[in-house]
């Protein structure tokens, strides 16, 4: 069963085509499609279903939670199945996860989470046999709710995140630790926002400052990003407030020449180029160099941005600084992108450093005598943050690790012993909606004048 509505007519009620497209990407992703990211899929979905924006936003605002919490939702499912939960069955897992998503962490009401759900099954030839199943089991959700919710807040690590994830952040980080990132990531991700360098805080953009002073965290982040003052104007661009450290780090000089490897989306080629350097950004996607393209052109800043494998980049030229935000699990962005859990594998690591490997090796062929490289990635995992940096250095002698000092980024708590940067999902708490994505990154310098 693939989750795609196959045409067979049923009732469209109000908020019936949101459920649907809902269920139908978490049908996908849970199932055929496994190890799609749901940002890759949600935003051409609705505009196939020719969904208003409202519809839209609900649609994803479901799929999204239903990921949040779906090592909880599939807890308390499988508790209340006569037969545990069916996962060789993705279709009914999502109808059941999304409908579950809507009643214990969304403001829908129950009759109408139900009500839906069981709509999208009589709908379904494949499910219709089912719809008293689905409008029992959630019945009951609803009546256990709080207590369901009270097990998934004591226990987000053992119930809320994939046990081989889990099982390595306790090896990583401790106990402790572990569950604090799990419970983070529970809790999802604000809104950050960088803001050129030199700018003041648009009027009527409220937010504070954080730690370090590159970033903006809004207090409300219910307004689309558009409508947000200083947008138009190209005073800054969203990013998480972990992911501006590293271009930061490489401390980029007007008239130096920078590449920025593996760019899009584009954040920071945006603070490299808004640093007065004449920035190289490379990456494979086309599709999402053409955001990049786009955000820059708002900002009004330039770079030369080439579609192409960076592995195939000529080194004739080689350059000041180059910055590698390597291809990597992503486990340290599930608070943001919580379907990344679901997603990855433990056997995606091999290849993943493997791969992380070979763009080191390429990026320090690009590195003049005396110039600077940051490596980092968005992953929990030190096999492709620490222990990659240690191989490195191994590898290559003409390069010396070059320490990050605390001052640098605003928190000795986010620099390691070694003097690289690690930030987790548990870090600043305290700060709004709080956290940080997690991040490794190293800065090192090629021997030489």
């Amino acid at each position: 069963m693939d989750g795609q509505h196959n045409g067979v007519a049923g009732p469209e009620v109000a908020g019936l085509p949101a459920r649907r497209l809902a269920w139908g990407i978490v049908a996908d992703l849970l199932g055929k499609n496994r190890g799609t990211a749901l940002d890759d899929v949600m935003e051409p979905a609705a505009h196939r279903a020719a969904l208003p924006p409202q519809d839209a936003g609900l649609a994803r605002a479901i799929a999204t939670t239903t990921f949040r919490h779906l090592g909880v939702i599939r807890h308390a499912l499988g508790q209340r199945l006569a037969r545990g939960l069916p996962e060789d069955q993705p279709g009914l897992v999502a109808l059941l996860a999304t409908g579950a998503a809507q009643i214990l962490y969304l403001n829908v009401q129950d009759h109408a989470a139900v009500d839906l759900a069981v709509r999208l099954a009589k709908a379904e030839p494949g499910l219709q046999h089912l719809a008293g199943l689905a409008n029992a089991v959630l019945r009951r959700i609803a009546r256990e709710r709080d207590a369901i919710r009270q097990e998934g807040d004591a226990e987000p690590l053992r119930l809320n995140t994939p046990d081989w994830l889990a099982r390595r952040w306790v090896a990583a980080y401790g106990e402790a630790t572990a569950h604090a990132i799990a419970a983070a990531n529970a809790r999802g991700a604000g809104l950050d926002l960088t803001l050129r360098p030199g700018a003041p805080v648009p009027e009527g953009l409220d937010g504070r400052r954080l730690p370090g002073g590159l970033s903006l965290r809004l207090d409300d982040a219910r307004t689309p990003v558009p409508d947000l003052p200083g947008f138009q104007d190209g005073a800054w661009w969203v990013q998480d407030a972990a992911a501006a450290l590293p271009a930061h780090l490489l401390g980029a000089q007007p008239g130096e020449r920078v590449a920025d490897l593996c760019a899009a989306p584009g954040g920071k080629t945006a603070q490299l180029a808004a640093a007065g350097a004449a920035v190289l950004a490379v990456d494979r996607s086309a599709p999402r160099l053409r955001r990049l393209e786009a955000n820059l052109a708002r900002l009004g800043l330039s770079a030369e941005v080439r579609a192409l494998d960076a592995l195939a980049l000529p080194e004739d030229q080689p350059f000041d600084a180059v910055l590698l935000d390597a291809p990597c699990s992503a486990t340290g962005t599930v608070r943001r992108h919580p379907d990344v859990a679901w997603s990855k594998r433990e056997g995606d690591l091999p290849r993943l450093t493997s791969l992380q490997a070979k763009l080191l090796d390429k990026a320090a062929r690009l590195v003049r005598p005396g110039g600077r490289l940051v490596y980092c990635t968005c992953s929990l995992e030190p096999a492709e943050g620490e222990v990659q940096a240690e191989a490195f250095l191994k590898r290559h002698p003409d390069f010396a690790r070059r320490p990050i000092a605390p001052e640098e980024v605003g928190d000795a708590a986010l620099v390691t012993a070694s003097g690289d940067l690690r930030t987790l999902p548990s870090h600043w708490p305290e700060e709004g909606r709080g956290g940080l994505d997690g991040f490794y990154a190293v800065r090192l310098e090629r021997r030489g004048a």
